[in-house]
């Protein structure tokens, strides 16, 4: 199993964008096999620091995941999105194995 962290900096006069951009990529990380365990955002602190987690069985399936993704229609209107609202000034992405018990 393989989780990935997103550490967006967000524009913080645009959460309403942001939460759209969001809840599109929870449908569509579902949609490729991946389980989207959803957006958080600002509350205390930092106003412009969200958040994403998701998980896919294995690394080899976000890659899958990766590939179908720059080719869907879905996946590439929420990216232009992001674009043209300004609402995600960076991001970073990273792996990681979760721990259980």
């Amino acid at each position: 199993m393989i989780t990935v962290h997103l550490r967006y900096e967000i524009d913080p006069a645009k959460l309403a964008e942001f939460t759209d951009y969001g809840q599109r990529w929870i449908r569509l990380v579902d949609k490729f096999g991946g389980a989207h365990h959803g957006y958080f955002m600002p509350s205390e602190g930092d106003s412009d620091e969200a958040f994403a987690l998701f998980t896919f069985p294995s690394f080899a399936e976000y890659e899958k995941y990766r590939a179908a993704a720059a080719v869907d229609p879905e996946c590439i209107e929420a990216v232009r999105f992001a674009q043209e609202t300004g609402c995600i000034r960076r991001y970073e992405r990273r792996f990681l194995s979760p721990v259980f018990e």
